[in-house]
């Protein structure tokens, strides 16, 4: 189970009603040849017989053929090393009752029993509420059988089995399962197609399995099932997290398969408050056993699951709009909150023509709106000097005059040629302290301006900058509040995107500068531009791209990843677009910087969370300056052994 991936699968087989043998030859069919890698294969409800054979049911003969069809099920599938569960009727003390049977390698692991019955189901079947074992002759054992009974390989390989009606009532079973520690829950459904159905599932799944961190596979009953009064359609679904991983169309017979994070799981529950409040204080009985078993699990898996490479970014592309809008309200009203809180009407800020400053911009037009404050009253300032292009320039003049926001123009070349004179700096030397001194210089310039005027100095450094420490040390590290501290720059990218799309029809002027903006290579623009005046000085060509470092970030942070998963994930998310090399020596890059530049994030200023990683020492992240980061670059070494 390298790195805690597991390979999961859900089946509805081809089925005819009551006819046993040929429902067992599929299931057996199904098995035998299921992905080489599944370690748990879910079948639906009753699917040896049929959930529609009504009256049939209390038919001797035919629950006596169910129980033997099982016994050639688990021998001709001994040779698989897949765990898989099955329903079917069966007899238990003198009661009819319905049961998920768990079986691997040709025998029984245990028999799981339907306690919540709907109307039609309790003519036939009974609950039976006490657990306990049965010995069976063929198998030679006793057998663990009843409700709640879980299962486990290894700690995060452990599951329940729970019925579609336990998954929909009020008191749930799979609450307590989750609580006893299972990671994953198989669920065996029997539910007919109805309009709104599929969606309603969906949505059940999704919300349980992010309430819980948890994984459902969900194998629901479909064609083949009597339609005399119903039509069932399968749609067989896995989710993790609140995110679905694969689903059957509907009215198909076909298994669906993907790799659930297991460690990923583990990480949210150890993460989440909540989560272990209610661990802590459950009512679950301490005393249950689980069912252990041992299989051969696959360490060199090769993951078929889906790696998005922007983390950041809702991978729905409908959503995006949304996302935008919701993080521009929130830094807006953040940013309202602050200038309210000190009795401050105006702003100032430095204007690059850059992304990041050009978001901030976009905030603070968006919160004098709210204010109902004049934008004349946000002083957008650009700086320019030795490496300022003319088009940043001059895109950060047509923004600001796009709004009405006052512009000004205050080059710095010459207090910064004056500042080298007096340390004695050679200004051909373009060492750090030759693009040091700018930035300083820019924030000291705003500064005092804003003490100058009464104005809030807003930062414009995002999420991404801090993560690296790419960001003069009292320069443009620090502001009076820096709404952009936790978006990272894949989002903001997105964002200004967005309002481009937003004001396309009413201001096209406006929306083309925001497109430039977009298109213009990230720099601090510190190093003077070459002959052609073109930007010199490319931020990813030096650090590396942002959408490898964010990636690395979310990843790092957000779940705790080890670095060689990392890594590992990084090749599936960005395959052909970057060499194994090249994303080794980032994410080498980001982890060197990430642990050695926190003394600049210790003293950052305030600024609003805006989703779930933020680096605030007074938020998320506590984390001393000093620290090594040899463990993390030693574990991502082990990648090339």
């Amino acid at each position: 189970m390298k790195d805690g991936f597991l390979r999961v699968g859900a089946a509805t087989p081809k089925l005819r009603v009551a006819d046993i043998d040929f429902n067992a030859e599929q299931i057996i069919s199904c098995v035998n040849n299921a992905d080489k890698d599944c370690a748990l294969l879910v079948f639906p409800e009753l699917c040896v017989t049929g959930c529609t054979c009504g009256d049939l049911f209390r038919q001797d003969a035919f629950i006596d053929k169910a129980w033997a069809a099982l016994y050639q099920i688990a021998e001709e599938t001994s040779s698989s090393n897949t765990v898989f569960i099955i329903g079917l009727p069966a007899f238990m003390e003198g009661k009819l009752v319905n049961l998920a049977v768990v079986l691997h390698e040709g025998t029984i692991l245990g028999c799981n029993v339907k306690l919540t019955l709907n109307e039609a189901e309790s003519r036939y079947f009974s609950p039976y509420e006490t657990s306990g074992s049965f010995y069976d002759e063929y198998f030679d054992e006793e057998i663990p059988f009843g409700q709640p009974l879980y299962f486990c390989e290894n700690d995060l390989f452990s599951f329940a089995v729970i019925f579609d009606e336990d998954l929909h009532a009020p008191i749930s079973d799979d609450v307590d399962a989750a609580l006893a520690g299972c990671h994953i829950i198989a669920t065996l459904s029997s539910r007919p197609y109805i309009v709104g159905m599929e969606q309603k599932t969906a949505q059940l799944l999704s919300a349980s399995s992010r309430k819980l961190h948890a994984a459902y596979i969900f194998a629901n009953a479909g064609v083949g099932e009597s339609t005399t009064d119903l039509v069932f359609a399968g749609m067989d679904m896995i989710y993790e997290n609140g995110k679905e991983l694969a689903r059957s169309k509907a009215f198909s017979s076909e298994a669906v398969y993907s790799d659930i994070d297991l460690k990923f799981l583990y990480a949210e529950r150890t993460r989440d408050d909540a989560w272990r409040t209610d661990f802590a204080n459950s009512t679950v009985d301490a005393d249950i056993d689980f069912v252990s078993f041992e299989m051969d699990l696959n360490e060199d898996l090769s993951l078929i699951r889906k790696v998005p490479k922007n983390p950041f970014i809702p991978e729905d592309s409908k959503e995006i709009s949304s996302r935008c809008e919701q993080i521009l309200n929130l830094q807006a009203m953040a940013l309202v909150t602050r200038m309210n809180h000190i009795g401050s009407k105006k702003v100032i800020l430095g204007l690059s023509g850059g992304l990041d400053s050009t978001l901030a911009f976009l905030v603070s037009a968006r919160a004098f709106d709210i204010m109902g404050l004049p934008k004349s009253d946000i002083h957008a300032i650009t700086m320019p000097c030795f490496g300022t292009t003319s088009r940043t320039k001059n895109n950060s003049i047509e923004l600001a005059k796009a709004y009405g926001a006052r512009i000004d123009e205050i080059s710095i070349k010459d207090s910064v040629t004056q500042h080298f004179k007096d340390i004695g700096h050679d200004l051909d030397n373009h060492n750090v302290a030759f693009e040091n001194a700018q930035a300083r210089e820019r924030t000291q310039l705003l500064m005092d301006l804003g003490n100058d005027e009464g104005a809030l100095v807003v930062g414009t450094g995002d999420l991404s900058e801090l993560a690296l420490g790419w960001a003069t040390y009292n320069g443009d590290h620090m502001s009076m509040y820096a709404v952009n501290s936790s978006v990272p720059k894949t989002l903001i990218r997105h964002i200004v995107a967005y309002e481009a799309e937003r004001v396309k029809e009413s201001q096209p002027a406006l929306s083309e500068v925001l497109l430039d903006i977009l298109a213009t290579p990230v720099s601090p623009e510190l190093l003077p531009p070459t002959e052609d005046g073109t930007i010199s000085q490319k931020t990813e060509d030096l650090v590396g791209p942002y959408e490898l470092h964010d990636f690395f970030l979310y990843y790092f942070v957000r779940l705790g990843f080890a670095p060689s998963k990392i890594y590992r994930l990084a090749k599936i998310a960005f395959a052909g677009e970057y060499d194994d090399a090249t994303i080794y020596k980032w994410e080498e890059t980001f982890l060197r910087r990430f642990i050695t530049q926190q003394f600049k994030r210790s003293c950052m200023p305030d600024g609003p969370k805006v989703g779930s990683v933020d680096l605030s020492p007074r938020g998320d992240l506590r984390m001393p300056s000093d620290a090594a980061y040899k463990v993390w670059l030693e574990e991502l070494k082990t990648v090339l052994e």
